[in-house]
């Protein structure tokens, strides 16, 4: 009997601590773990994206357009007019063939577009051109607008546009950022708005029937 009674003491107890430690557990004060007033939008960046050692800064073009155009070439090719890439890009601004075609840039041989720099600079421009007449209204409207944590400039809608096309573009802003895209390496528009925003993009001249004069 008195084991049984001892045997009784001893649950009684042990069930006290475990009902102690779980009272003292539910009262704890979680307030130092709220998200409260966080910013928990995060966009994990692909492997192609993280070059901040790598990007091109010139400290003497600032943010002029020569400064954009050139700092866009970098990422593109590393400046090479020469290069054409796996998928078959061509040169400084990595063209498709189908983009030169709508510049009017047809029937022209591979290796005449690589050995013609002038020729490629002004594919860049009418290129610019014709995307900034495309995208003018998505530009009025939502510049200095912030869409995934990124803030919306000019140069940066631009940048994207040459990366993506300006349809996507159009489908990015218009969706708040929701519909996006991604090149064959995993660069998104994003990535290019943020890494080329902030340019001086005006002395382009926004052009529908922008064409590259041969």
């Amino acid at each position: 009997m008195v084991k049984r009674i001892i045997g009784s003491s001893v649950l009684l107890a042990i069930g006290g601590v475990c009902l102690l430690s779980f009272t003292e557990q539910e009262s704890l004060d979680l307030s130092s773990y709220s998200t409260a007033g966080l910013d928990l939008y995060y966009v994990a960046p692909n492997f192609n994206e993280i070059e901040d050692d790598n990007t091109f800064i010139s400290l003497k073009l600032g943010r002029s357009y020569i400064g954009f155009k050139e700092a866009l070439a970098f990422k593109e090719s590393r400046g090479d007019y020469g290069v054409v890439n796996q998928f078959g890009y061509l040169g400084k601004y990595q063209f498709g063939k189908g983009t030169l075609a709508l510049l009017g840039i047809k029937d022209l041989k591979k290796s005449e577009f690589l050995d013609n720099p002038e020729l490629q600079e002004k594919a860049f421009y009418a290129n610019l051109s014709r995307n900034k007449w495309i995208l003018r209204r998505d530009i009025k409207w939502f510049e200095s607008k912030r869409i995934n944590g990124v803030e919306v400039t000019e140069s940066g809608i631009l940048a994207a546009a040459h990366l993506s096309g300006p349809g996507a573009v159009k489908k990015y802003l218009r969706s708040g950022g929701v519909e996006g895209f991604s090149d064959a390496f995993g660069t998104t528009i994003r990535y290019y708005m943020k890494r080329f925003g902030g340019y001086d993009t005006s002395f382009v001249v926004a052009d529908r029937k922008a064409k590259v004069i041969l």
